[in-house]
């Protein structure tokens, strides 16, 4: 008998009690709960990673290594498990070479255009696709290597201050410490006056010793001092181009990469133009335009041109299946973007959507797809579209998972899973399975006041008046084309507009760049008015806290700092002679030295996947056996780092410096997440709310302005709530709060609104409406008018 329901029993990964739940197939399947309540466990960590397992069973042993596997699960049984594939939240890999193209597959359909139907100039040769691409041999720049950018130093980005001596740092790129003083010495000995202000020095002297290729060696005779005598010995000469080039292209230290970054000039190849391609590709046309043309404009321009154009011979099944594969982008909210725009400067949000369209466009169907927030970082208007795209995969005999926090799209939905009733020790359990209606029963659900109409207290509030204005005038950068911006200061600002309107680079890049420059005594790009009121400024965006599973929470902070005092302080410690130090993973000492601290070992296997296994030395602790024997209250340092926010809250309340960090932490609704949790396991929200907290724990006086990139992201309404709490505090205490936000319930809360568009990319970039939440709520021509609007009547 066929059985319709994926059917989990003793499901145990993470936070998950025992967990028996039945779910629907064929079905949109909403997972709700509070952040850390255990809902990605159960989608993510217990039913796509079972399928994945069952999956790689069928593979080669050797295949399964060169994929990235999610992990058994800890469970006892799950029935009915069709194959999955997970569309998750992932940050792109930092490479300036994957675009929109390339992850859609629209820049192998656009080369294959350019090849065989492509105007080629009188008595060229027909070219292959691949020349058509800067990532290949065939197409790349010779210039710039198909990057459109190369990078270059000057005189002046070495030295920034001519008027210091070679003594006193004018080469500003040169390392610090010995390696700088040892290259002084050495054009002391060649005879280089070290001592003379830099412009003094003759033209020709200066530019040898910058840009010289030569390398001599010469006998130096260092200095005395007071420390030691040191001997003479034999140096070698490096120019300063020279070093800060090679830094930058070979150090693996990011910091000396970062250094010698800020020494470089960036611009676009003399030879391409910033094209990217070579100059017989870039001869080549279709609708007149070369294809670095073509994958400059927006995908909805580029639609237009493809249909005025591409509709006979050669051209015509290419440019149908363009069309087709750029209507779901669109569809998706996506027109805005250019096929070759990087895929760094995506947010996770607009990556999973991309990748999404491509999972529309494959053709699979008896399949689950498990989605992580697919409405994450889209307006509400576009929301609508993003439904429609999920009820065509489900029409195409798919199943769809979903873990959700937008409200539309868990009333949508066919199914609700509602984990919780809070997060970490105090969730991980189904607290509903069932049809949506259903949950307005479920008495214990945090979700269920949010999902039904008249559960919220409504959120509109008295605007604060403001204690002045920052004005910027005349601002163009991207979309944005000649734009005034007047900014209440002393208040709760949101900056809202569909997907692409210009918000992150109006407040993360223009507003947030000239305070910055303000603040440093530079020379703003824009004309500005009323930065003087601003003392301080605090950006708070959802990049890792740390790449490795060595940052954590605790170290981010500060907290580990204080813990590692406190096991200094036991009269065990003393007697042993152990300060703080002994208490670091990172420190020889007192880790584990089988893995380095890391609690856990890799395991290369010959023939079969690698895996990672826990420590057999320290079992997962981190820390050797004398260090673990110091214990506080009982515990160890390892059962500290294993402790929740909420649990050493509780533990280290009598420790000051570490108590206040915690409460700050719980305040911003973190107190699920583990104190030794690596940074590597924590979401872009996480890592932002960890920033938040640890800025929060600081005093300061004096005017602060907060800018901060969607919040809310990754947040329940109820923890939303929590949140909004601390962001409110800041201002009542006389600062100034800016965010990017697409939840209405957020921008109802504002003292100030301002709404950009009216559309996307070209479309956007123009202030539609600014006042009031009430006045943009009534705005014409406003996108975000009739949602707001909503929220305020309805309260959510």
């Amino acid at each position: 008998m066929h059985d319709p329901y994926v059917r989990v029993r003793g499901a145990r990964t993470h936070n998950l009690q025992a967990v028996d739940v039945d779910i629907p197939r064929d079905a949109l399947v909403v997972f709700t709960g509070v952040s850390g309540s255990g809902k990605s466990s159960l989608a993510f960590g217990t039913v796509y990673a079972e399928a994945q397992r069952r999956y790689f069973e069928s593979v080669a042993p050797y295949a399964r290594r060169l994929i990235h596997q999610a992990g058994a699960p800890t469970v006892e049984e799950i029935s009915g498990l069709p194959p999955a594939v997970a569309l998750e939240q992932r940050r792109s890999a930092p490479t300036s070479r994957s675009s929109v193209g390339t992850v859609t597959t629209l820049s192998n359909s656009l080369r294959m255009l350019f090849s065989r139907a492509g105007t080629y100039p009188e008595g060229a040769p027909r070219l292959d696709s691949d020349a058509f691409s800067p990532n290949t041999a065939a197409g790349a720049c010779p210039e710039c290597h198909g990057l459109g950018q190369v990078y270059r130093v000057t005189e002046e980005s070495l030295v920034p201050d001519p008027s210091l001596s070679i003594r006193e740092g004018a080469i500003a790129a040169w390392p610090g410490a010995w390696q700088g003083k040892n290259l002084r010495d050495i054009l002391d000995a060649l005879g280089h006056d070290v001592d003379r202000p830099w412009r003094e020095l003759p033209q020709e002297e200066r530019d040898w010793i910058l840009f010289t290729d030569e390398q001599p060696v010469v006998t130096v005779h260092p200095v005395r001092e007071a420390v030691r005598i040191q001997r003479p010995y034999k140096g070698t000469y490096m120019s300063a181009r020279r070093y800060v080039l090679h830094t930058f292209a070979d150090s693996k230290s990011a910091a000396l990469r970062a250094r010698a970054e800020r020494h470089l000039v960036s611009g676009p190849c003399p030879r391409c133009g910033g094209r990217r391609l070579r100059d017989e590709a870039l001869a080549v046309t279709f609708a007149g335009r070369t294809i670095a043309e073509l994958t400059a404009l927006p995908l909805t321009a580029l639609a237009a041109t493809l249909r005025e154009t591409g509709g006979e011979g050669a051209a015509a099944p290419l440019a149908r299946d363009l069309l087709a594969r750029i209507e779901v982008l669109t569809e998706l909210g996506l027109g805005y973007l250019s096929v070759d725009r990087p895929t760094p400067t995506l947010s996770a949000g607009e990556l999973q959507r991309l990748r999404l369209a491509t999972q529309l466009r494959s053709g699979l169907f008896g399949v689950v797809y498990v989605l992580d927030e697919p409405s994450a970082g889209l307006h509400p208007a576009d929301s609508a579209a993003l439904l429609t795209v999920l009820d065509r995969l489900k029409a195409a005999g798919n199943s769809l998972f979903v873990v959700e926090h937008h409200m539309d799209v868990v009333r949508r939905a066919d199914w609700i899973v509602d984990v919780g009733p809070a997060a970490g020790e105090h969730g991980g359990r189904v607290l509903y399975s069932g049809p949506v209606d259903g949950l307005q029963h479920v008495a214990d659900s945090a979700t269920r006041r949010f999902v039904f109409p008249g559960g919220q207290a409504p959120r509109a509030r008295t605007p604060r008046e403001p204690s002045g204005v920052l004005r910027l005038r005349g601002v163009s950068r991207h979309n944005l084309r000649d734009l005034d911006l007047d900014l209440p200061l002393g208040v709760f600002t949101a900056v809202t507009g569909v997907s692409g309107s210009g918000k992150s680079t109006l407040v993360g890049e223009v507003l947030a760049d000239t305070v910055a420059t303000h603040l440093d005594g530079g020379e703003t790009l824009w004309r500005a008015e009323g930065l003087a009121a601003v003392g301080r400024l605090v950006r708070v965006d959802q990049k890792p806290i740390g790449r490795t599973p060595r940052s954590n929470l605790a170290t981010y902070t500060g907290l580990f700092d204080a813990v590692r005092k406190v096991f200094a302080a036991t009269d065990e410690a003393r007697a042993r002679g152990y300060g703080a130090g002994r208490f670091s993973f990172n420190v020889p000492a007192g880790r584990c030295e089988v893995c380095q601290g890391e609690g856990f070992v890799a395991l290369e296997l010959l023939f079969l996947p690698g895996t990672y296994a826990p420590c057999t030395a320290c079992h997962g602790a981190r820390y050797n056996p004398e260090t673990l024997e110091v214990t506080y209250r009982g515990a160890s340092i390892a059962d500290v780092l294993d402790l929740t926010v909420d649990a050493a809250a509780g533990f280290l309340a009598d420790v000051p410096a570490a108590a206040r960090g915690l409460r700050t932490l719980r305040d911003v609704g973190l107190g699920y997440l583990r104190l030794g949790q690596p940074a590597t396991e924590l979401s872009g929200g996480e890592a932002q709310r960890i920033k938040l907290a640890a800025e929060l724990q600081r005093t300061h006086r004096g005017h602060t302005l907060y800018v901060l990139d969607e919040p809310t992201t990754g947040l329940h309404p109820a923890d939303t709530e929590v949140l909004l709490r601390q962001l409110h505090g800041l201002v009542e205490a006389g600062n100034s709060v800016v965010v990017v936000e697409h939840d209405m319930a957020v921008v109802a809360g504002a003292d100030h609104v301002v709404d950009l568009g009216p559309g996307g990319g070209a479309e956007g970039g123009r202030v539609v409406a600014a006042g009031s939440p009430h006045e943009v709520a009534r705005a014409a021509g406003s996108a975000t008018a009739p949602y707001l609007a909503r929220a305020l009547r309805d309260g959510r």
